[in-house]
């Protein structure tokens, strides 16, 4: 049902691409439509493929699997991106173990949006850290790219915000970064992006769930 508009899309907007010249001042939208058309395709493409994922035995996972699933796609890059998980300081002996959490495909997808984003603006290097407690459960990703610039920090969230055109990032994570939030805000994540502090450069995105809105209690299965 979504594969007959979104190639109606695509092939609309092929056709507009002939008739805008390269150095019109919309040459460089009908562009991101193609190519964020195209990725919609891929996207239903691998949801197709992947069917067999909502099997019950898929329904939980740990939290290092959840974030190694997300991060995968983004390794090879030429960006090393290294993965960590701990519990918080001062938790209880209950706390030492990862917890299992409920594997949903909105915050895999989600996750993965910011991994690919701080890709994009790294110099070197994406740190993706997990860290949990008895009251929550927290995701850094991190990067030590620029940074956000101000006037992109302010505006971060808003659904039809973008930032193609400045030289530092925000760069396609308008509606990227508002559809990644909402989806792990209806999960019950808090998610709070802002920069490292100097003499340190880079964006950090934190996410945050209350522990009980994402642990996968023991025995459960997705219904």
């Amino acid at each position: 049902e979504l594969g007959t508009p979104l190639a109606t899309i695509h092939i609309a907007a092929k056709e507009l691409g002939l008739s805008v010249k390269p150095g019109h001042p919309s040459r460089e939208d009908v562009e991101l439509i193609i190519e964020q058309s195209e990725r919609c395709r891929m996207i239903l493409k691998q949801i197709s493929q992947r069917r067999h994922m909502t099997d019950a035995a898929m329904a939980r996972a740990t939290l290092p699997g959840l974030i190694e699933e997300a991060v995968e796609p983004h390794q090879g890059s030429g960006i090393h991106v290294q993965c960590s998980c701990s519990p918080l300081q001062g938790g209880s002996e209950t706390v030492e173990k990862a917890p299992d959490v409920i594997r949903k495909p909105e915050i895999i997808h989600a996750l993965g949006a910011f991994v690919e984003n701080a890709v994009s603006f790294a110099a070197k290097e994406v740190s993706v850290n997990a860290r949990w407690s008895d009251e929550d459960v927290r995701i850094y990703i991190t990067d030590d790219g620029p940074g956000f610039a101000p006037s992109v920090l302010a505006k971060l969230g808003e659904p039809y915000f973008s930032e193609r055109r400045l030289e530092q990032r925000g760069g396609g994570m308008g509606l990227g970064f508002f559809i990644a939030c909402t989806l792990l805000e209806r999960t019950g994540a808090r998610v709070t992006p802002y920069n490292r502090q100097l003499p340190a450069r880079g964006a950090v995105v934190r996410i945050v769930w209350p522990r009980a809105a994402i642990e996968a209690p023991a025995g459960w299965v997705e219904g």
